[in-house]
């Protein structure tokens, strides 16, 4: 495995572990960090080695957005360059959002600013108890404006008018009402409540999980339509006829392991 800067990265039963190990300025990003996330995940996202990926990170805050002196370096940007800057984060979070793998955000501390986008791309999210949540950006002048569709996606439109103006810090449980994370656990927990979802992820068809992930973005948000009818149907018929799929199908109905499993 490749050694990163910013980056800690463990393979272990079929879970990667990506660890955001900046813990001296709470795990804030630059374009290292952005770059190396983006390799990361595009190369997670193609290991057959994997079925489930965890965005973790060292130290006491999950993320805290971005690095002070990336953000004083892009002050003197020209707006060509903040353009480029600018998509080259966008790109980082669709690679996280548009994963094949299931990715889960094992938030261990405070998440802020572009951190909120980190956690919203992802799947599923477990957070300790103490974790707030802030999406600061017009406290500084700037707007949330490329963490948004994922944001919005995952706190829901009427919360983020309120929180996006307001800059308030939330904690888990409003994060837990409000369906920003699914899970909050204390501190001593959190190891152990990541663990016992990946391993329930693990005994899943990773081709059933990839074609699920597909159809959850093709469907959120999506009228119902003779078209998106026409387009489930279609998917369903190709995931019975699959090989994993018929397999599923008989390891069921015989009271056996599918060869996903027992091939390990």
């Amino acid at each position: 495995m490749k050694n990163y800067k910013s980056l800690l990265v463990d393979i272990e039963q079929h879970v990667a572990t990506v660890t955001l190990n900046r813990p001296e300025i709470r795990n804030a990003f630059n374009d290292e960090m952005i770059a190396e996330l983006t390799e990361v995940f595009t190369m997670l996202g193609t290991d057959d080695n994997v079925r489930v990926i965890v965005l973790a990170a060292a130290g006491k805050a999950f993320c805290a957005g971005a690095d002070l002196n990336w953000m004083r370096a892009m002050a003197d940007y020209s707006y060509e360059e903040n353009l480029a800057d600018a998509d080259k984060l966008a790109q980082m979070l669709k690679t996280i959002y548009e994963c094949p793998k299931p990715t889960v955000a094992a938030i261990q501390g405070d998440v802020y600013a572009g951190g909120m986008g980190l956690v919203a791309a992802c799947d599923v999210a477990i957070a300790v108890k103490i974790a707030n949540f802030c999406l600061s950006e017009v406290r500084l002048g700037l707007a949330p404006a490329t963490i948004s569709p994922y944001v919005v996606r995952a706190l829901g439109a009427r919360a983020s008018h309120r929180y996006f103006l307001s800059a308030e810090v939330f904690d888990a449980k409003k994060a837990r009402q409000l369906g920003f994370i699914h899970e909050r656990v204390s501190e001593e927990a959190l190891d152990d409540a990541v663990a016992t979802f990946c391993a329930k992820m693990v005994k899943n068809s990773p081709d059933a999980v990839k074609t699920c992930k597909q159809l959850l973005h093709d469907i959120a948000g999506a009228p119902i339509s003779d078209e998106l009818i026409a387009e489930t149907v279609t998917g369903i018929a190709d995931i019975r006829s699959s090989t994993q799929g018929k397999e599923g199908v008989q390891a069921f109905l015989h009271k056996r392991k599918p060869d996903w499993l027992t091939a390990d």
